[in-house]
């Protein structure tokens, strides 16, 4: 697997306008909790249509791809958002998509890839981690596209934090869910790049919080993990290829609980009528339980993808099962 790099603003400029024609930019819309010492931003990736970032660098993976490499297909390995970008942007280009995914993901992410014509393998929690880290690959003809280190899905990522310092150049922090780190290295590579004010903060779950660890180890470690409702944030480790990278950019991580994250989430409905998921409502509860973090503050909301059953839990007051 090839290292990755920091995107340049050329590229990510390239990018967005790659994926510009397919979507709607998404809007960044303030949130008034009436607090003295911030502003709170949304910006709002649950109006893509499919609800989720991942259409950004999905799309500008596929479409920045010489179409003869594509001939067999597409595959990805995913939680759920990522193969559901990838199987849209196959549906747009018209060839087979296979996503790699492990049992337990969001019901509404399989139907979602199903729905769009995409086939769902699904493997174990171990074997989709060593596609990712690329200590292992499928045996299969489709053309695999890392969902982190790919240097197309980094660019195609970077268009939130143009999009977001164009919205507001007067921002002061960008508060980025952090996963494999794909999204917060790409959005942080545009921010720095455009912004010599701008602090961005990996959010992670409490209960998985591998970037605070590395952070305080100062290098990566393996954590001890708890279960929980929140998808696709949080786990054991950190992606190797991709932490030198993020590591350079981001200027410290936040971790929150899920009580914490299903009030934000409330919050999101209450007050805006905004459906997240819990990875997707994470951002804004670092937000509210930072009190330190002062000024403009942009909170990525990054998917609204959540089973409605889960959903329903966290509308009654609840924290859904893990």
């Amino acid at each position: 697997m090839t290292a990755p790099r920091r995107p340049t603003l050329e590229e990510i400029a390239e990018a967005r306008a790659r994926i510009a024609p397919h979507f709607a930019r998404t809007p960044l819309v303030k949130l008034d909790l009436g607090l003295a010492d911030r502003q709170i931003f949304l910006k709002l990736e649950t109006l893509s249509p499919i609800g989720a970032f991942k259409l950004r660098p999905a799309l500008n993976a596929v479409l920045s791809r010489d179409p003869a490499s594509l001939r067999d297909g597409i595959a990805v390995t995913s939680s759920g958002n990522m193969a559901y970008g990838m199987a849209w942007a196959a549906r747009l280009v018209g060839v087979p998509m296979v996503a790699y995914m492990y049992r337990g993901a969001p019901q509404t992410k399989i139907d979602g890839v199903r729905d769009l014509g995409g086939e769902v393998r699904f493997v174990s929690a171990q074997t989709w981690w060593d596609y990712i880290v690329g200590a292992a690959r499928p045996d299969a003809p489709e053309l695999l596209i890392n969902p982190v280190t790919d240097q197309a899905v980094l660019a195609g990522n970077g268009t939130m934090g143009m999009e977001i310092v164009e919205d507001l150049p007067d921002v002061d922090v960008v508060l980025t869910p952090y996963g494999g780190g794909g999204m917060t290295a790409g959005v942080a590579s545009a921010l720095k790049a455009m912004s010599r004010r701008a602090r961005i903060f990996a959010v992670e779950d409490g209960s998985a919080a591998p970037v605070r660890a590395a952070l305080e180890a100062g290098h990566i470690v393996t954590i001890e993990t708890r279960p929980s409702f929140i998808k696709s944030i949080g786990g054991p480790s950190l992606v190797p290829q991709l932490w030198p990278v993020a590591r350079d950019l981001i200027d410290g991580a936040i971790s929150v609980s899920p009580a914490e994250v299903t009030e934000a989430m409330r919050l999101l409905f209450r007050k805006a009528k905004i459906v997240a998921e819990g990875a997707g409502a994470a951002s804004l509860a670092a937000a509210i339980a930072r009190p330190d973090l002062t000024g403009n503050i942009v909170c990525v909301i990054s998917g609204g993808n959540i089973d409605a059953a889960a959903y329903s839990v966290v509308l009654g007051g609840g924290i859904p099962a893990a």
